[in-house]
């Protein structure tokens, strides 16, 4: 859990970094997770390509690609990272029910995902049988992205929870307004 006392706030437009202030208008300056990391401007400017290819170019696609995201979210307690994930999957398509399935062990191929996931983090590594199984259905590039988003979202979820990133409001309104159902 994060330790409040250590609440690192986000960065307001008028202290921007002038170092990355083209970055202010487009994903950086959208979200609190990312004003947090313009306390590092180097960090940000080089995180966004990576962020582009996990986040919106991975050969899972965008709906596996959420299943992955969410399932770091619950298996790490990131309750930013799993607010701002239900919007997202939602905005894809996604019911409550997938989402909140991946909670637990869904069936099928957000199973085997939540399987990838899990064997990534306690193990760091994918047992050949599971990894024969992803290349299989999605692929081997696939297979990359699912191991990169995990660490990619165990990263930013441990810079969530060490500075107690708050829910970007507009998040928190949605999610209140409309809760998971399950």
């Amino acid at each position: 859990m994060a330790d409040n006392s250590r609440m690192l706030a986000p960065i307001a437009d008028e202290d921007w970094p002038e170092s990355i202030a083209d970055l202010k208008d487009g994903f950086a300056g959208a979200l609190n997770v990312y004003r947090v990391m313009a306390h590092h401007p180097a960090l940000l400017r080089a995180w966004g390509p990576l962020r582009q290819h996990v986040v919106k170019d991975s050969a899972l696609g965008q709906l596996r690609s959420e299943i992955v995201i969410l399932r770091v979210g619950v298996r790490i307690g990131s309750s930013y990272e799993w607010a701002h994930h239900v919007s997202r999957a939602r905005g894809l398509g996604m019911t409550d029910a997938r989402i909140a399935a991946v909670r637990g062990m869904p069936e099928g191929e957000d199973g085997m995902l939540v399987q990838a996931v899990d064997a990534i983090l306690d193990h760091r590594c994918l047992d050949p049988e599971l990894e024969s199984r992803l290349v299989r259905d999605f692929g081997q590039e696939a297979v990359f992205d699912i191991i990169a988003t995990v660490g990619f979202y165990s990263v930013l979820g441990t810079i969530l929870m060490t500075y107690g990133v708050p829910v970007d409001d507009t998040i928190a309104a949605e999610l209140a307004a409309n809760p998971l159902e399950v």
